[in-house]
């Protein structure tokens, strides 16, 4: 069977990140996975609704006692817990040639330093990476993820003079054996949590093509505009040696008043590069972000790498392919002057 090759020109190209250039699914899927037992949810319920949504929004909808100005520590605290997941085989499991913070006596994991992945792909999957639930990591209730973990480590390294002095001998005795028990469990929960945290790789990657797409387009020509806040884009696209680009729309931007499937966030970045939306392409992965793509009049390319075509088929994309490898960028001089002329390989 003969291959076809369509071809159109456009201005500039809006990405979205995860699912498209970044794949951190597994990550993903672990950290809300943990959100949905924290709560008493179903995790592939909490999975499949929260994807290609801001944390913001899945966090207000799944934990409304979450208070206004609590919501942007929540959102970072989450999003950290996401590049936990995702470092933490090649960092404390398998994958590390240096012994976990559990077993060495460090007092911290490492949140946020980007790790190296070598690029690679891995097949999709809307299937849920949270196994094993924690049950005993539930008993432990405080504002976030990161803050039961960090409040478990810290609780085991407490100094002798920051202990409590009785005058009663019986209370000072019952406050240490207290004190003795909520550490040993703090441990025994912190063990626990490292050991399913890093049992499976939960590694972010590239996707096939996209080190040559965004090679392919000038500087100033190409923007992201994610989901996910800074912390969490930031870091995702770090990690598989993506430069951020200047414009990098991100969750937590003011300026938004929506986010996908809502158009702001693509809107937003056509307009801080100088050009018109209309006149623009979107790659996207997911069908909140395709409506997103479609409302905001740009031309929309969908890729099948976190989504089976048949769910995403439906969305309004104008083009759906494989992945970014069938997709074929190249900066040309026309009429309107530069231009992108995207060739795409039925």
């Amino acid at each position: 069977m003969s291959s076809s090759v369509t071809t159109f020109y456009t201005d500039a190209v809006l990405f979205d990140m995860d699912g498209t250039l970044t794949d951190s699914i597994a990550a993903v899927e672990a950290a809300w996975g943990k959100v949905a037992t924290d709560i008493g949810q179903d995790p592939a319920y909490v999975i499949a609704a929260t994807h290609g949504k801001r944390a913001v929004d899945n966090l207000a909808q799944f934990k409304p006692h979450i208070k206004p100005h609590e919501m942007d520590d929540e959102v970072q605290a989450f999003e950290e817990s996401i590049l936990f997941f995702a470092d933490a085989y090649n960092k404390h499991g398998p994958g590390s040639q240096t012994p976990s913070p559990a077993d060495s006596g460090a007092t911290t994991p490492a949140l946020s330093t980007p790790a190296s992945s070598a690029p690679s792909s891995r097949a999709p999957s809307r299937t849920s990476s949270f196994a094993n639930p924690l049950t005993a990591l539930n008993a432990v209730r405080r504002p976030s993820f990161l803050n039961r973990v960090s409040g478990l480590l810290s609780m085991s390294a407490v100094q002798e003079h920051e202990e409590a002095v009785f005058d009663d001998p019986q209370m000072e005795e019952n406050h240490r054996q207290m004190i003795e028990q909520e550490s040993k469990a703090g441990k025994h929960m912190l063990q626990a949590w490292q050991i399913e945290a890093s049992a499976v790789d939960r590694s972010v990657r590239i996707l096939p093509g996209v080190k040559r797409m965004i090679s392919s387009i000038p500087e100033g020509r190409y923007a992201v505009a994610t989901s996910g806040a800074k912390t969490y884009a930031y870091g995702c696209m770090t990690r598989v040696g993506i430069t951020p680009p200047k414009i990098t729309i991100t969750a937590d931007d003011k300026r938004l008043k929506a986010g996908k499937p809502a158009p702001d966030p693509f809107l937003l970045a056509a307009k801080e590069l100088g050009f018109d939306a209309k006149k623009c392409v979107v790659f996207e992965d997911s069908p909140s972000g395709i409506r997103a793509g479609v409302a905001s009049g740009a031309t929309v390319i969908a890729v099948c790498t976190s989504h089976e075509r048949s769910k995403i088929e439906n969305c309004g994309a104008h083009y759906l392919v494989e992945n970014m490898e069938k997709v074929k960028c190249e900066p040309v001089q026309t009429e309107h002057g530069l231009q992108l002329k995207f060739s795409i390989l039925a």
